[in-house]
């Protein structure tokens, strides 16, 4: 069932980048393996996926450390700073980054166990209390104090749209974290202003996330079928 789902997602995929005339590399999918069993995760190893999204440490560090080590892992929950150490330790890219404190904390442990670390900047596109990430207008200064006040590059930007039972809804809001993205590559505030990541999309929206510029889904459900 996971290959089957891994082979439809992936050719929802390429249909999307070629509707709107981009290349299928051009789309990396992050399988979200949160609440899932070792077993289904290994299952989609073994048909070929290699990047996966953690929301909660603890449960990442059990299936983290026994896994493949060639995996790539993105931390995709909300990042508490007592918690950053851990996070640098296990994953290779943290896209809920959303204050210059946690950057800070985590800038220093990167240094200690030198490694890098990739990171996003996540923006609450919906302006939603209830969400962490910061506001689409406060997107700039907070990336420009990261980049003065540490070695951390923001490689782009993750948000969430407002749930709707219509995934066509997601679109203008995709659209806006598009032109933020543009907007700040503009002004140079990315290390690589013609590969800016873009993180959007989820289950059942991630096409139309695509259309309107995601380089990065996070999927879960129409990969994993419903969490343990």
């Amino acid at each position: 069932m996971i290959c089957d789902n891994l082979k439809r997602i992936q050719k929802n995929i390429d249909i999307a980048t070629e509707r709107s005339g981009r290349s299928a590399d051009s789309v990396q999918l992050v399988a979200v393996s949160k609440r899932q069993g070792l077993e289904k995760i290994r299952k989609a190893i073994s048909c070929g996926q290699q990047i996966f999204g953690e929301n909660y440490m603890q449960e990442a560090r059990q299936k983290i450390t026994s896994l493949d080590q060639n995996l790539c892992w993105h931390f995709i929950g909300y990042l508490q700073s007592n918690k950053c150490r851990v996070a640098v330790e296990l994953f290779d890219v943290i896209e809920t980054v959303d204050r210059l404190k946690i950057a800070r904390i985590l800038a220093r442990h990167a240094a200690e166990l030198q490694k890098d670390i990739r990171i996003l900047i996540q923006v609450n596109i919906g302006r939603e209390k209830q969400k962490h990430g910061i506001l689409p207008e406060d997107a700039e200064n907070l990336i420009k104090s990261i980049h003065r006040e540490t070695n951390l590059q923001a490689a782009g930007l993750m948000g969430m749209p407002p749930w709707s039972k219509e995934p066509e809804a997601s679109r203008d809001y995709f659209g806006k974290l598009r032109k933020l993205s543009e907007q700040l590559a503009d002004k140079g505030l990315f290390p690589n202003d013609n590969n800016i990541e873009l993180s959007m999309g989820m289950s059942a929206d991630y096409t139309i996330a695509i259309e309107e510029g995601a380089t990065l889904v996070r999927v879960g459900t129409a990969l994993f079928g419903h969490r343990d």
